[in-house]
């Protein structure tokens, strides 16, 4: 069974930091690419941040304008999980973020978590 785990969402005063992890299984985890997304309700799913499967040379990462400077993506394959460190948050960062999944043959992602809530507090 494909499954992936988000954790490490909560409540956090801005300025604070959080860690995400998703943690993947059912799978060939490092032969795929992961990407955080996040959503307020009403609103569109938005892609912040993605690392490369471990078959592109080096892990490339990708970063939203939103999140650039403040949020780092890593990944530890011996694990099967990626990282998505939030420093500095903002109130504005307050959702709830999913991680995805997305193998080198497919053009959108395959396997998406349930999601983890993340709120931040002025």
């Amino acid at each position: 069974e494909v499954q992936l785990v988000e954790s490490g969402g909560g409540l956090v005063q801005a300025g604070g930091s959080l860690r995400l992890s998703c943690v993947g299984s059912g799978f060939p985890f490092e032969d795929y690419a992961i990407g955080w997304f996040r959503q307020v309700p009403g609103k569109e799913r938005e892609g912040i941040s993605c690392i490369s499967s471990v078959r592109i040379s080096g892990h490339k990462t990708y970063y939203a304008d939103s999140v650039k400077g403040r949020f780092t993506i890593s990944r530890d394959n011996a694990k099967n999980t990626v990282y998505l460190q939030m420093n500095s948050l903002k109130p504005e960062d307050t959702a709830v973020y999913y991680c995805a999944a997305r193998s080198l043959a497919s053009s959108r992602y395959d396997y998406w978590g349930q999601g983890t809530q993340v709120t931040v507090s002025s």
